[in-house]
């Protein structure tokens, strides 16, 4: 009874219905922030354009997958000269490479509204696998009708495993950092039932 009953919080916790269900994610309520070193502070930013799909199973929430897509010349810093580097040949070469995406590969929950999420990132022409922890924060009617889920999630990676290896020194401190840490807020939408 014990196990039945913590299958259906986990079921309840990850926000899925009674069927299979692939939500869309929602680019004008998600955020895929940033934040990098820059000599003695950080430097916060985000891509405006992210699209994809998050598909859950409500009897096999470990089979959840996520499938992402953001728009590298979307990004935004504050600063339209910054942001216009970042798009040139010195780091993103947004012209050569146009997007990055993410592909889950593997869930583990690791409680019973989180998991850890391993997926293939690719940036910049080059794959490697990110682990992001992820936390669903709940699910209810939207404000356009239909159903919502949030979520969220963090991470890190190491910009120069992507062939983004620019940077200076100014008497010996580095001018931009390696780790960048990630800051993910998502809103995605199950299909709204047909009538």
């Amino acid at each position: 009874m014990k196990t039945k009953a913590a299958s259906f919080l986990v079921i309840l916790a990850l926000g899925v219905a009674a069927r299979a269900d692939t939500l869309k994610i929602d680019p004008v309520h998600s955020t895929v922030g940033f934040k990098i070193r820059h000599l003695f502070a950080n430097v916060t930013g985000r891509f405006t354009s992210v699209s994809g799909t998050i598909n859950v199973d409500p009897g096999h929430p470990e089979n959840a997958s996520v499938d992402a897509t953001i728009d590298i010349k979307s990004i935004d810093t504050a600063n339209s000269m910054r942001d216009k580097d970042l798009r040139g040949a010195n780091f993103f070469q947004a012209d050569q490479f146009p997007t990055m995406t993410y592909k889950s590969t593997k869930v583990v929950l690791s409680g019973s509204n989180e998991a850890d999420v391993t997926g293939d990132l690719t940036l910049h022409g080059v794959t490697k696998p990110v682990v992001l922890h992820v936390t669903f924060l709940g699910k209810g009617p939207g404000m356009m009708g239909g159903t919502t889920t949030g979520w969220e999630a963090t991470g890190t990676l190491n910009r120069t495993d992507y062939g983004l290896k620019w940077g200076k020194t100014i008497e010996g401190t580095s001018l931009v950092g390696d780790d960048v840490s990630i800051d993910l807020e998502i809103t995605a939408d199950e299909p709204t039932p047909k009538p």
